[in-house]
């Protein structure tokens, strides 16, 4: 696989470099600062292009032309959707993904054609909001751009869930008891299934509606 960072000083640019290199992958660092682009080079296998990732030049020093991905990690929003558009529209990338900064431009990124947009923001915030009100969770993972959660959920024995069948909860549409693992084992449920104190529930459900499910299941209140 051929990929492209387009970061800053960043040292996420670096650990992913490194790692990507360790899987034997072709990488391509290309960054603005020439002294942080002499330590990449020195640091790591990637190749290093000094210069702007939202030059066409650049990009096409890069590779671009037979890049897989192109991920574009800046502190600029701008440059990163920049970056991404012009190397799957001039290049032909067929994948890009791009750090969103401000969580409130993440759906501008989607409708303009990154094909995955993510906000470290975001996501860190509704890991903390969760933990803060359910004690219970153990786990959570955003998938398909942060539009769908997935929570592993504990039920302690004052639950209101527990001793309902999955039935009974009156669960939303958008949020679903997708497994539930019992004295290790792993038990696909059904509407008559019946819950039990320590069960853990794979929840999956929309961001909008997690809070409302997860009270449904602990009992705990909205924060």
């Amino acid at each position: 696989m051929r990929i492209i960072l387009v970061g800053d000083n960043s040292r996420t640019v670096y650990f992913l470099a490194r790692q990507f290199v360790r899987r034997r992958y072709h990488v391509t660092v290309i960054n603005r600062d020439p002294v942080y682009s002499k330590e990449l080079a020195q640091q790591t296998k990637a190749t290093v292009v000094l210069g702007d990732g939202t030059d066409v030049n650049r990009l096409e020093e890069a590779g671009a032309r037979q890049a897989d991905v192109l991920l574009a990690l800046t502190s600029q929003d701008q440059d990163n959707l920049i970056a991404c558009q012009i190397a799957a529209k001039r290049f032909g990338v067929p994948r890009t993904i791009a750090l969103v900064n401000d969580p409130d431009n993440e759906p501008i990124f989607t409708q303009l054609g990154v094909t995955t947009a993510f906000s470290a923001t975001r996501v860190i915030g509704s890991m903390l909001d969760q933990e803060a009100s359910f004690e219970e969770i153990t786990q959570l993972m955003p998938l398909a751009n942060g539009r769908i959660n997935v929570t592993d959920v504990r039920l302690d024995k004052d639950a209101p869930a527990v001793g309902k069948t999955l039935q009974e909860l009156p669960l939303k549409e958008n949020s679903l008891v997708a497994c539930i693992i019992r004295d290790e084992q792993v038990i696909v449920p059904r509407g008559s299934t019946r819950l039990e104190a320590n069960d853990h529930l794979v929840l999956i459900s929309q961001p909008d509606d997690m809070s409302e499910a997860l009270a449904v299941l602990c009992g705990a209140n909205e924060a």
